[in-house]
C-alpha cells in the first residue's frame, strides 16, 4: 500500500506566551507529549523542501476532528484517526498520550475505524495501528457520505405530502441562504422551465461550471435569454453557453454609479416561464449569497420583477404584464 511521504516535525523555541509542550523531533510520539491538542506552533519540515517548509498549527488538527465528526465519527474516533495520520504506526499507549483519549477507549475507537476502512491493525504484542493513506480515507468517507444521502432520499421520496387547505400560495415569498442551496434551486428551476428562461448574472463568480452545464442542457423548445452587467461577462456567457441569446443588462440600479465594495450587490435574477422569480444578493462583508423566491402570476414580487427585468431586454422581448 502506498504510504504518505515521510515528514518530520521539530520544535520551535517557545515565546514567553507559549506554555505548552512541542512535538519532539522523532516521528513517533512518546512520554507525556500532548502537543496534538495543545496550542503550540509547529513547523513541518519536508525532507525534499529546503528551509522551514510549511507552518502548521493545532487549529488545522481541531478543524480536521470537527469535520470528521460532521461526517459521522464520534469525537474519540476522530481524534484517534487524526492522531494516527501523523505517525507511521502507534500503540494504544502512544495514541492515548498523543490525543488525550483514555487508553480504555482507544480500542473501541480503533475497532470502529477499522470497520469503516480507515485504520489497519497489526496483531503484534502490543498491537500497533496505522491510518490508511489520506487519499484512501477521503474516498472512503466520500462514499459513505454519498450512501447516507442516497438512503435519506430513498426514505423521504415515497413519503406522502399532506394537502393543505391554505389557498394563499399565490402570494408567498420564501428566503434562502447559501450559494450551494441557491445554485441548486436555480438549476432545478432552469431544468423545469417549459417556455422561457431569463437570467441576469450580477456577479461573475455565480456563473459556475455546474450552472453552465445546466444552461447548455436546456431543451430546444425553451427560449434561453441571459443578461450580464458588463460586456466582458457577456462575452464569457456567449463562449460558454453558445445557444443562449445574450445582452448587457440595462438594469443600472443593480450596481449604481456610486456603488462601493461595501454595498450589497445583486447576485442573480432568474425569471422562469414569466411566473417564477428568484433574486439573490451578495453580502459585502461575508460574500454570502442570500435569495428570495416566489411564484404565481399574481405574486407581487413576480409582477414587479418582470417589469424591472424588461428594462434589460429588447422591446420585442418584454415579458409583459
Amino acid at each position: 500500500m502506498t504510504r504518505h511521504p515521510r515528514c518530520f516535525w521539530r520544535s520551535v523555541e517557545p515565546t514567553t506566551s507559549d506554555r505548552t509542550s512541542l512535538v519532539p523531533t522523532h516521528d513517533r510520539h512518546s512520554g507525556s507529549d500532548n502537543a496534538f491538542l495543545s496550542g503550540d506552533l509547529l513547523v513541518r519540515e519536508d525532507p525534499d523542501t529546503p528551509g522551514l517548509g510549511h507552518m502548521a498549527t493545532t487549529e488545522n488538527l481541531e478543524k480536521a476532528i470537527e469535520v470528521l465528526q460532521q461526517l459521522g465519527l464520534k469525537e474519540y474516533e476522530a481524534r484517534c484517526f487524526v492522531g494516527l495520520s501523523r505517525v507511521e504506526t502507534g500503540t494504544a499507549k502512544q495514541l492515548s498520550e498523543m490525543t488525550d483519549v483514555p487508553r480504555t477507549r482507544i480500542y473501541d475507537a480503533i475497532r470502529v475505524l477499522e470497520a469503516q476502512g480507515l485504520v489497519e491493525i497489526q496483531h503484534s504484542s502490543p498491537q500497533r495501528f496505522r491510518a490508511v493513506s489520506l487519499e484512501e480515507a477521503t474516498e472512503t468517507l466520500r462514499d459513505q457520505y454519498e450512501a447516507r444521502v442516497q438512503r435519506l432520499h430513498d426514505a423521504l421520496d415515497p413519503v406522502e405530502i399532506i394537502d393543505s387547505d391554505d389557498d394563499s400560495d399565490i402570494q408567498q415569498v420564501w428566503a434562502m441562504t447559501g450559494q450551494t442551496a441557491i445554485e441548486n434551486r436555480t438549476n432545478q428551476l432552469v431544468t423545469e422551465a417549459a417556455d422561457e428562461i431569463v437570467l441576469v448574472i450580477g456577479d461573475e463568480s455565480l456563473l459556475t461550471p455546474d450552472l453552465v452545464d445546466v444552461l447548455n442542457e436546456v431543451g430546444n423548445g425553451v427560449n434561453l435569454v441571459i443578461g450580464a452587467l458588463t460586456e466582458s461577462i457577456q462575452d464569457r456567457i456567449q463562449d460558454e453557453v453558445p445557444d443562449a441569446t445574450t445582452f448587457v443588462s440595462g438594469l443600472e440600479w443593480l450596481h449604481g454609479e456610486d456603488a462601493t465594495k461595501d454595498d450589497t450587490a445583486i447576485g442573480r435574477l432568474l425569471l422562469i416561464d414569466r411566473s417564477t422569480i428568484l433574486v439573490s444578493s451578495i453580502m459585502p462583508e461575508t460574500r454570502e449569497e442570500q435569495a428570495i423566491f416566489g411564484d404565481g402570476f399574481g405574486n407581487g414580487l413576480v409582477v414587479i420583477a418582470r417589469r424591472l427585468m424588461a428594462q434589460g431586454l429588447l422591446t420585442a422581448r418584454d415579458p409583459g404584464p
